[in-house]
């Protein structure tokens, strides 16, 4: 009889440690990927019964909540009272169309299930008085002025502007266009798709100023200037002979003229080179440098990985080569025409992020801040749960070489391709380009720069604008853009 209870007993101490593990197991390990699988209505439900976190810029809300009582108990849906202005950086979350942007890659502080501390405390005590689960609050750096200075420019066209503050790496400005109202993509899905712009497709929940890849044009003779110059066969006074052209390949590649004809220069140096932005210079230290030197310069800016952001990863794209949809890293010089890569063609795209980051790291002195765009997380109870720090990504050049880059960049503002961003009582160093497209008489434009007060401090503000499909040059079409946006954010109260 003993022997039966002790069998009975074992069995019964087996069952008990099964269950607990079996409990254990889906309360604990099991618990994240339950929550992320979109078809677990259960926890779909429970998600909208917590109270989200919300989303601020500038004192502004950007994402908050409207509740909805349901079968007598409350649920929290998403509302976004700036709409288009700030969709692509912010994202939504709804029920029938999963989360994009912040709302996605922060999910877990919005909705308070990460695993900080004070958050479990919080939680603990709404759970003990009955109320909602409250998120955490999500504070943005983004200047909503200068955002709306920038989408308002963009307008009908396609293109996207990015600004950083490139002595911490804060974003400032991300604007895409066209754009979509968040607040649709819930009840009327079928408008977005009706969006139109100046490009086909117009594509408007694609977040061109992370995600978009376009040829950079002369935006690149930065970085092909800086592997000249870090490569010490060059300095800013290397005289060059110019006769509007450069032979590659057998053929003949012109500098590109706002008039008809190409622009001859004769002899140059580099420093007037970038100012006028001359391609056969650039070209030729193309064909000496070798394309490898010139993507090793690109790749200590960043190149070839994603840009670091709070956002999710998948809408943030690697500059570089690309061979369709892949980026292409070639094994020789021979795989690629080091000419045209110089002067940003060849089958180079880049983000604008990745250029405002170009220009920011020239004007900074060289250094390179990682981008940011949330400044910190806050508890429902108002404490600081997340402050972000400024880290240094760091040197891709020299002081010397970013100095000597940055007074080139200067002379194309004052007295070269990018005097429309001039601005006056501010210092203002830039780069125009204007890339060549598979579309005839149709190209993409780009201004890059860098801004700040006049009396010798360090720029406070570098930006980059894109626009697709234009027919005029990135000095008449980006430049102008840029400027405004520069003068929003210099005057900004925010950006003493």
């Amino acid at each position: 009889m003993n022997r039966q209870i002790v069998r009975l007993s074992g069995v019964a101490l087996l069952l008990l440690a099964v269950l607990i593990g079996a409990t254990t197991y889906w309360q604990t390990w099991a618990r994240p990927a339950l929550a992320e699988r979109q078809d677990n209505a259960i926890q779909r439900v429970a998600q909208f019964s917590i109270e989200r976190g919300a989303i601020v810029a500038d004192g502004r809300l950007l994402a908050a909540n409207r509740e909805k009582i349901v079968g007598g108990r409350p649920l929290f849906f998403r509302r976004y009272p700036q709409g288009a202005l700030t969709a692509h950086i912010v994202g939504y979350s709804t029920a029938s169309r999963a989360r994009t942007g912040l709302e996605s890659s922060l999910n877990d502080f919005l909705t308070a299930s990460n695993s900080r501390l004070s958050t479990i405390v919080d939680n603990s005590v709404a759970q003990l008085s009955g109320k909602p689960i409250k998120g955490n609050d999500l504070r943005l750096t983004l200047d909503l002025a200068a955002q709306k200075v920038a989408y308002d420019a963009l307008g009908s066209q396609c293109g996207a502007v990015v600004a950083l503050d490139p002595r911490t790496g804060a974003v400032l400005v991300s604007a895409s266009s066209p754009s979509f109202n968040p607040n649709l993509v819930e009840t009327n899905y079928a408008a977005i798709g009706r969006i139109k712009a100046d490009c086909t497709p117009a594509s408007p929940l694609l977040n061109r100023a992370t995600a978009g890849l376009y040829p950079p044009g002369s935006t690149f003779k930065v970085v092909t200037a800086a592997a000249a110059l870090e490569s010490k066969k060059f300095t800013p006074d290397s005289i060059f002979q110019d006769p509007g052209y450069c032979t590659e390949y057998g053929k003949q590649v012109h500098n590109f003229a706002d008039q008809n004809g190409p622009e001859v220069f004769g002899q140059i140096a580099l420093k007037d080179a970038l100012v006028h932005s001359v391609n056969s210079v650039f070209c030729n230290i193309g064909k000496d440098l070798g394309a490898r030197v010139i993507l090793a310069q690109a790749k200590r800016f960043g190149f070839y990985a994603p840009p670091p952001l709070e956002t999710p990863v998948g809408e943030r794209r690697a500059s570089g080569l690309y061979n369709g949809q892949r980026l292409y890293d070639p094994k020789l010089d021979s795989n690629v025409d080091p000419g045209r890569l110089a002067f940003g063609q060849e089958r180079l795209l880049v983000t604008p992020l990745q250029m405002a980051m170009v220009a920011g790291a020239i004007g900074n002195g060289g250094l390179l801040m990682q981008p940011y765009v949330v400044s910190r997380i806050v508890s429902p109870s108002g404490g600081t749960i997340q402050q972000t720090t400024t880290v240094s990504l760091g040197h891709p050049v020299t002081k010397d070489t970013a100095d000597a880059i940055a007074q080139m960049m200067l002379g194309v503002v004052q007295r070269g391709t990018g005097t429309a961003a001039a601005i006056p009582g501010f210092t203002v160093g830039g780069k125009t380009g204007t890339a060549e497209t598979s579309v005839t008489g149709r190209n993409t434009t780009w201004f890059i720069c860098f801004a700040g007060p006049s009396d010798g401090t360090p720029p406070t503000v570098a930006v980059a604008v894109v626009l697709e499909g234009q027919t005029l040059t990135g000095g008449a079409t980006a430049a102008p853009i840029a400027r405004q946006v520069m003068q929003a954010l210099l005057t900004s109260t925010s950006n003493p």
